[in-house]
């Protein structure tokens, strides 16, 4: 049986709270979303629980909740899925953290999760000098060494290397949760005897960091979420499609190859504003042209402009999604395929930080009688017939069918 291509927009972070200046509606209710609509009204809508409590708030964690992965069993941590993406082979007394550059004052307040949006030049500056930190000072035990990798701006890696070293182990915070607070409240501390190594390491390493940046406008390094290779199941082996990711950041590139999906790479995709949509837009078109049965494409510029609070850019970055991704991929590939819009978790404009709220989802089925809902958005998607999933409940409705003719 011939399946019909599936195409997931995913809008990292899109979601949000009504707002006071904005007459009590939402921005994704206030952005011109033609094609997010055109899914609602011609499909089915619902919610899905992305990040259940006791996880956290993290984009691995919800896309992984998206993809259908069990969190209980699968979850990783964030930083092995950036080193899948980046092709770094990880051995068993191998712990890979995700590393931000950081912007801190001098007062030791964080002030910038992403090192300003950090070049690639000075990127690479920043990396080899604290890997040339650890090659000169850094003495561990006899076996053990650690390094760090360039990723994508300020999105990077840290691999430490030997058996006495944990992820699991060590709790941390999110930098991207602690604007405008101490550093120093919030460094990797142990949550029980085998993690208090790692986190004394990760302590100094900070704290050298923060001598070597002195003066530059990324100053700083934040190391969250590490863990080691886990093993998680495959999209492809659970419900037999050929799939493909279209993502510019490494976690979620990381976990579509961990978990099957051919990652296909546009030259112009930043992370940013200033990604390239038609880019983006024109590679899904082609996987789906190329016999892919499912692709998944991910913008990360809505959780950008969400975590820096910035509602006019997160109101055109919405529509931007809609017009040049979305409505492109439409007009190419028509009314005959299945899409499904929906973010990974809320950005509240307010507080710029993830929630834990369930987030909207409309699904257009070729062949699927559609519900009641006219509109997509946070208010209108919960009275749909697709009610509050959770689970591997979106990806079992998106691809647990074949098309029978």
């Amino acid at each position: 049986m011939k399946r019909v291509p599936t195409v997931v927009f995913l809008g990292d972070g899109m979601a949000d709270e009504p707002m006071e200046e904005l007459g009590g509606r939402t921005p994704l209710e206030v952005a011109a979303t033609p094609n997010m609509d055109w899914i609602a009204r011609s499909g089915r809508s619902g919610t899905l629980l992305t990040l259940p409590d006791g996880f956290p708030t993290s984009s691995d964690v919800a896309n992984m909740s998206v993809l259908g992965g069990d969190l209980a069993t699968e979850l990783c941590g964030r930083g092995p899925l950036e080193a899948a993406s980046q092709g770094l082979p990880m051995g068993p007394d191998d712990v890979v953290w995700r590393v931000n550059l950081v912007t801190v004052t001098p007062e030791g307040v964080l002030k910038d999760f992403s090192g300003g949006h950090i070049g690639a030049e000075e990127q690479r500056e920043t990396i080899d000098m604290l890997n040339r930190f650890v090659a000169d000072e850094w003495r561990g035990a006899p076996g053990e060494w650690i390094r760090f990798h360039a990723g994508v701006s300020y999105r990077n890696l840290l691999v430490t290397h030997g058996a006495a070293f944990s992820g699991a182990d060590v709790a941390y915070d999110k930098p991207d949760d602690n604007h405008g607070n101490p550093v120093a409240e919030h460094l990797p501390r142990a949550k029980n005897p085998n993690g208090e190594y790692s986190a004394s390491v990760l302590r100094h390493v900070i704290a050298r960091a923060a001598d070597l940046l002195k003066g530059r406008g990324a100053n700083g390094i934040w190391p969250w979420s590490g863990g080691k290779a886990g093993a998680i199941h495959s999209i492809p082996g659970r419900y037999g499609v050929r799939g493909a990711i279209v993502a510019a950041v490494d976690v979620i590139n990381g976990l579509g190859r961990v978990m099957g999906l051919d990652v296909i790479k546009v030259p112009g995709a930043t992370g940013y504003i200033d990604t390239d949509f038609e880019g983006k837009a024109d590679a899904a078109i082609k996987a789906v042209c190329d016999g892919y049965d499912f692709v998944y494409v991910h913008l990360e510029a809505t959780d950008e402009v969400s975590h820096a609070q910035d509602l006019a850019l997160k109101i055109r970055v919405i529509e931007d999604f809609d017009s040049r991704i979305i409505g492109r991929v439409r007009a190419a590939l028509g009314d005959g395929a299945a899409y499904c819009v929906l973010p990974d978790h809320p950005v509240p404009i307010h507080i710029g930080k993830h929630t834990r709220t369930p987030v909207p989802v409309s699904v257009h089925q070729p062949g699927a009688a559609p519900d009641a809902v006219e509109v997509y958005s946070e208010k209108t998607c919960p009275l749909g017939s697709l009610g509050a999933m959770k689970g591997s409940g979106l990806m079992d409705l998106l691809l647990g069918a074949k098309d029978p003719c």
